[in-house]
């Protein structure tokens, strides 16, 4: 690869440099659903994080158009030394050389424009990100990033002052949009989240080897392990002893599933860590019931799950907490809780549910195809009307 000469960038191309919170290849999340489906014109820059115990991308690579880069920031800093980040002045070292780094590689790239377009989820870049010069800014809500834990008091100031310089906002919630603090005039657009359906409806006729040797209904869970209500799994395991609880998808906290000792000594629930995507729909047909044992929280009340549409795409039943409005309006086809009793009671209710094409005909109208024309046409739109 010749990064000096094979940037990929034309004059009559869209440049979009992103900062985002999550790494390309470690999660698959609304980002690269919707980026991988721009048009051809569009040039893409996505500038992921450092992450202790990942793999990284120091020098760039290629994901489709997009290219993807590694850049250390603020948040990378271990919290006994990143106390010392409340100081503006010793704040202001540390994030030097990511800067720097990312400086460099935006140049390299041929993203140096100030044509270019800035998008941001990560708000540790919102300062810088709300300095560089640009033809559009916009942010992408896709959590309430200020609502999650450990996060300096710092902050809320970088998201501040990034929203203060935006010119457009997508959100996945309209509960989410009413909490960000923009001016006056600032187009919101709410867009949700979706779902690969192809990829999630298409049989797949060879069961994991994994699953083959569990007896029973599998109750299954398929997304981040970090926002579940373990208690709610633990009593409904314990409550359905016949059936086999399957836990599906990473952990951001380091040997989280040492800790969970509320789970992990009971026979009938089985944590398989992370599934490539490409081989989730195969786990996630094999479910005799999907769970959305979420816990409830202002970040979950927040948010829009594609695991909910991924589900729905696979047929099989859905048996979820009312966390979120997303959740409550799928009640046509999804069987929703409002207590951990009604929870685990629920679970011979939904596994007998067998509306496979209601789920599916649901399913369907939130492809990702839809919502990324969505976007790519809201920014088109702005910036025509930036444009002197």
């Amino acid at each position: 690869m010749n990064l000096l000469f094979d940037r990929g960038v034309s004059r009559s191309q869209l440049r979009l440099v992103w900062f985002s919170e999550i790494q390309w290849d470690f999660l698959s999340t609304r980002k690269q659903r919707l980026l991988c489906r721009f048009p051809e014109n569009w040039s893409i820059l996505f500038i992921e994080p450092f992450a202790l115990g990942r793999s990284h991308h120091w020098l760039p690579v290629k994901r489709g158009r997009v290219w993807v880069v590694s850049v250390p920031f603020l948040k990378s800093v271990p919290f006994r030394i990143g106390r010392l980040l409340d100081m503006p002045l010793l704040r202001a070292l540390f994030s030097l050389p990511g800067i720097v780094l990312m400086l460099f590689w935006v140049a390299i790239l041929g993203f140096g424009s100030s044509k270019r377009i800035i998008g941001l989820s990560n708000i540790y870049w919102g300062r810088i990100a709300a300095l560089l010069p640009c033809s559009l800014r916009f942010y992408d809500a896709n959590d309430d990033h200020l609502a999650f834990p450990d996060n300096p008091q710092w902050l809320k100031d970088y998201l501040d002052r990034y929203l203060s310089k935006v010119d457009l906002v997508f959100s996945v919630s309209r509960e989410l949009a009413r909490t960000l603090k923009v001016p006056p005039g600032v187009r919101m657009v709410e867009l949700g989240n979706g779902v690969e359906f192809s990829h999630f409806a298409a049989p797949c006729h060879e069961t994991p080897a994994l699953l083959k040797r569990l007896k029973g209904p599998i109750l299954g869970y398929a997304g981040a392990m970090d926002w579940l209500d373990t208690s709610l799994l633990a009593a409904t395991a314990r409550a359905w002893p016949e059936c086999q609880i399957v836990l599906l998808g990473p952990a951001y906290e380091r040997a989280w599933w040492k800790k969970q000792e509320a789970i992990n000594s009971l026979p009938n629930v089985t944590y398989f860590g992370k599934i490539e995507y490409s081989e989730l729909p195969a786990w996630v047909q094999r479910f005799d019931l999907a769970l959305m044992p979420l816990l409830s929280s202002n970040l979950k009340r927040v948010s829009h799950p594609n695991k909910l549409y991924e589900y729905a795409a696979a047929g099989v039943p859905v048996l979820s907490m009312n966390y979120c409005s997303a959740v409550e309006r799928a009640r046509d086809v999804v069987h929703v809780a409002v207590s951990q009793e009604e929870f685990v009671g629920m679970v011979p209710e939904a596994l007998a549910d067998r509306r496979r094409e209601e789920r599916q005909a649901f399913a369907r109208k939130h492809s990702w195809d839809a919502l990324s024309a969505t976007m790519v046409h809201e920014l088109q739109k702005a910036s025509q009307e930036r444009t002197p």
